[in-house]
């Protein structure tokens, strides 16, 4: 009975009948679970071919729970792939200056050698704190606790380090 069930999905009529009975499912529920229909498309198509090249190891009554989970991991692991692009994508600087004016690129270094002054201008305690804040991400608490002052301490040196440097950065356009 195995034998007559895994040679099943093997033969071709059979298989599109399934292909037929079950394309258009799977790529509504692809579709509504992700939201990308062209995705969904071709997801559809990949994890039938999967199936076609694995027919002699999935059983019939096993082949719509193969097909669906075919379909699911290979979404995942395009969503995963576009994350990593992406993340790529967002430290990778290089690509974003070469469309950039030289004219901007300049006044972009001027403009970071400037703030770079007027931070150093600032108070040890300020300056301390805002890089602490600004570069290091830490919460006020944080900073309370590595400076071991209290977080009304640390909101007053953040907001003297911001009015200096809007002065700062006033004095500079």
């Amino acid at each position: 009975m195995k034998e007559k069930s895994l040679k099943g999905i093997c033969e071709e009529i059979v298989f599109s009948n399934f292909f037929m009975s079950h394309a258009k499912s799977l790529r509504n529920y692809l579709f509504y679970k992700y939201g990308n229909e062209e995705q969904a498309e071709d997801v559809t198509q990949e994890a039938f071919i999967k199936l076609w090249e694995n027919c002699a190891n999935v059983p019939l009554e096993k082949a719509k729970s193969f097909l669906y989970t075919v379909a699911n991991n290979t979404t995942l692991n395009h969503i995963a792939h576009q994350k990593v692009v992406l993340e790529y994508s967002k430290k990778s600087t290089v690509t974003g200056t070469d469309r950039q004016s030289p004219e901007f690129l300049m006044e972009e270094e001027q403009f970071k050698v400037k703030l770079q002054k007027a931070i150093a201008n600032l108070t040890e305690a300020q300056r301390t704190a805002f890089l602490l804040h600004r570069i290091d991400g830490k919460k006020y608490h944080e900073i309370a606790e590595i400076l071991g002052i209290s977080v009304k301490a640390v909101e007053k040196r953040l907001h003297g380090a911001l009015t200096e440097l809007r002065k700062e950065i006033d004095n500079l356009r």
